[in-house]
Order: structure tokens, then sequence, then C-alpha cells
């Protein structure tokens, strides 16, 4: 929004703004915010920041948290939701006593990533298509003591529960792909989101219905640089978790919040381009893709069980990749099938749209370090020309679903769970770190981090466990 400094205190200043706001990301991809008086902003603050506790959100020991921010100008929008006029930035973390960039910053490691592409000579810049799914609810509630544990999720698209505004109208379970209105209830609230969007410079291809059931909905940007597919994750979730709380309901981007129906991914389309040229592009490969493209590929399904470390960091990302939902559960890729890890969507035609979707993602990852995740595995698979038809990856037309069993055994899967997950970037994080763009410090950090969280909920009985077990 602003180039310099003397432009944004113009705008404070003829806006009459009182308030600032700065937003940033912790690790696990949540953001946090601070409010500063309007007064302050001064070119000390662009100079010193503004100090915050890092070891509260686990950047930090305690006895040396202090750490500060420093707002990115070029992000700065109106905050719709204070009653305020308030100017919201994106703030990049900085250590308190050196000044220096804070290394575990997840924007700076977007930049790190980035760069390191560059100094490879392959392409000058990733795009990127995330494509973002959610159930819209209108009622929730929950409940985890020591003797009790419960949960209850209320669509009013649902045909299976009782509620006031039921009318005839509703959304079975596996058949809410594209529906329409008076069954999509949701439409206004998707076109109201999406047209926020856009407002603040994060543009929407299109939005519609999802195939999951009640109240399932997707929202898909068009191809973009990878720093507003990241900045523009977490924006995404601000705007769309406020307009639905705004209106009485709850959106979440959890990964299986339903047993039994199809869960939210957050699909990434990627491509590399040098000056204008889309590489990805070979008018006489397969499904468009060049042999960059296919290293790629390649690449990225060699590293596929330690990505999911950091492009699937929850218990629950798990629960989604069952098959039957089409969950990408196997490490394989080809022009059409959902269930695959990788497609090449077949409806892409334009040469500087040729790209590949990797599905198995979901939106409990933290964006800032999922996308260079991927883009460092894609960026080894051509550095090592790793052919994926060489190594079983594909590509394969036909329905592997319908395979039969042994057949399907020899393709590869994804982990089974978190801590298989974690077990697999342990073994595999080279090419995470071999270009300085992710350190070991942060490997073995995260890692710690995702086995607590991942111990400490497999170890808490669930309602099912009551259900089957108390009776043995």
């Amino acid at each position: 929004m602003f180039q310099n400094f003397e432009d944004a205190l113009k705008y404070v200043r003829d806006n009459e703004i009182r308030m600032l706001d700065l937003k940033w990301c912790d690790l696990f991809g949540r953001w946090h915010h601070i409010s500063v008086s309007a007064d302050y902003f001064s070119p000390q603050m662009m100079r010193d920041g503004i100090g915050f506790d890092g070891s509260a959100v686990g950047f930090k020991p305690v006895n040396a948290g202090d750490m500060v921010l420093i707002p990115d100008l070029s992000t700065g929008f109106m905050d719709p939701f204070f009653r305020r006029p308030t100017l919201s930035f994106l703030a990049d973390i900085y250590e308190a006593d050196t000044k220096e960039r804070f290394a575990f910053d997840p924007r700076q490691i977007v930049a790190n990533a980035e760069a390191y592409l560059q100094k490879t000579g392959i392409a000058d810049a990733s795009i990127w298509g995330p494509e973002y799914e959610f159930f819209i609810l209108d009622e929730v509630s929950f409940e985890n003591r020591l003797n009790t544990s419960s949960y209850s999720l209320v669509s009013y698209e649902s045909d299976w529960v009782e509620n006031e505004t039921t009318n005839g109208y509703l959304v079975p379970n596996h058949h809410g792909y594209h529906r329409i209105a008076p069954s999509d209830q949701n439409q206004d609230l998707r076109n109201d989101i999406s047209l926020l969007m856009e407002d603040f410079g994060y543009k929407v291809k299109y939005h519609h219905h999802e195939a999951g059931g009640p109240g399932h909905g997707e929202i898909e940007p068009p191809l973009q640089d990878i720093y507003k597919s990241t900045d523009g994750s977490l924006m995404v979730k601000y705007l769309a978790k406020n307009m639905a709380f705004n209106e009485g309901k709850t959106l979440t981007f959890m990964p299986k919040p339903f047993y039994g129906a199809a869960g939210n991914g957050l699909h990434f389309h990627q491509l590399l381009m040098k000056g204008d040229i889309n590489i990805f592009y070979d008018a006489n490969g397969y499904a468009n893709l060049s042999g960059t493209a296919m290293h790629y590929v390649g690449g990225i399904l060699d590293h596929a069980a330690a990505l999911c470390a950091l492009t699937n960091p929850s218990t629950n990302s798990f629960k989604r990749l069952a098959p039957g939902f089409e969950a990408p559960t196997s490490c394989f890729f080809g022009k059409g099938d959902r269930n695959a890890a990788i497609r090449a969507p077949k409806y892409t035609t334009d040469p500087s749209e040729a790209r590949i979707e990797y599905r198995t993602p979901d939106a409990t990852c933290n964006p800032y370090l999922a996308i260079p995740a991927m883009l460092l595995a894609g960026l080894d698979g051509i550095a090592r020309k790793v052919d994926p038809r060489a190594s079983g990856y594909g590509p394969f037309d036909d329905d592997v679903m319908a395979w039969p069993e042994a057949e399907q055994k020899r393709i590869k899967k994804v982990p089974f769970s978190l801590s298989e997950a974690l077990d697999a970037l342990e073994k595999d994080s080279d090419f995470l770190t071999s270009s300085g763009v992710f350190s070991k410090d942060f490997i073995s950090f995260w890692v710690k981090a995702l086995r607590k969280e991942s111990n400490d909920i497999l170890t808490r009985p669930i309602p099912i466990e009551i259900e089957r077990y108390l009776d043995c």
C-alpha cells in the first residue's frame, strides 16, 4: 500500500487514523497482533520496532524473550473488523538487541526460498495457486475435561440434524459439489469474503460449494507470486473467519471435522518462471509438461513423506488422508485422478499456466513454511534429475484405486500419522537445510514441538474409544 514512511504517515494524518495494528505470524501459521497508538508511528518506531515477548509463542526461552516487530509498509490495509479506523500492517520479526532479522521469522523463510531459487539459475520466480477449502458451521460446541470429551458441529444445510431453518432444501453428505441456492445457503457469505479479498489486492478466480456436504466451500485465487500466496493465505483466513463470526457462524479450515465426509485440503498449484517463460511448459510433453516439470514432480514425490511434517502438521491431517474421499493417499501423479498426490489439471491449455497441483497439504500448515518446503523439494528433483517414471510415480491415467491390491502396494503411500511424518523428516531433511533456507536448528525445533503436540493428543481417550472398549 505504501512505498515509504512519508506516504504512510501522510495517509495516517489525512485520514485521522489513531490506531495502528501490527500482525505477525508464529511458526505454526497463526496470526497474532498488537495495537499501537498512531502517535508512536515515527521514524524511530520504524528503526527500533515495537517490543514483544517471543517466549510466549515459543520463539525464545523465557530468560531471553525480547523481540521487536517492524511493520512492512507495503502490506498496509484498513482493517474492516475494528470499530475505530485502524491501519493494519504485516510485521517482520527482529532480534531486540542486534536488530537482525529473526532466523525463524516465517516471512523471512519465504524470502530466503525465493532468493535460493534465483541463485540456482533454474528460474527467476515461483508461481502458486492455493485452493482454500473450508466448512461454514452454524453451531459449534466442544468440551474436554478429565472425565468428559465431546463436540458438536451443526450446519443448517445438513439433512442429519433437526433445526428451525429446515425447509427441505438440504445438502446430503458427499453431494455438495457446486450445489445451487436455496440448498447452498452460504453463497452471499462466500461472495462477501471473495470481494473483500479483492478489495485488499488478493484476487479471486471463483468460489463454489464444495463436495463434502453441508457447509462445505472453496475459494480459489488465480496463479500468483509466492508472496501473494503466503501473505494471502493468512489474509484469507483472517477475513473469512471474521466475516463468518459477524454473521453468527464459525468457519473452519480444519482438515477433517466430520467423520465419513470429505475434508478440507489446501491444494497448491505451482510452476516456475524464467523471465516471461513458463519453464514447466512443453507442447510435446506429457500433459504439456516439460522435462524440468517432470523432475520437479519427482522431487516432491521423493520427499513427500518428509514434506507431510510441514504441509500436514497436525494429527487431524491424517484423518483426512484416508482412501475414499478424493484424498491423495498415494505418491503418484497423472492428469485427472484426485486420489493422486500430484496431478496435471486437464483443463489447463494456456502455455503460461501449464503447472502441477500438489494435493496432499491442508490448512493446518503454515504456508510460509509449506510453500518453501515444496519449492525446495521440487528444486532438489530438478538438480538430481529425478525421473518419476523410473521411480514408479507414473504418470498413471487409469483408475489406480481399481488396480489389484498387489499392484497398488507397489506405490509409495503418504505417512499414516503425524508421528510417521516426523520420523520421515528426521531422516530426510537435507533437501531443506543444504540450501540454507531452513536450518538444522529449525528442523530440530519443529520435530520436538510437533512430537509434543502429537503425544498430547494421542494419549487422550476419545468418545469412540469409550463406546468400543468400556465393556472390555
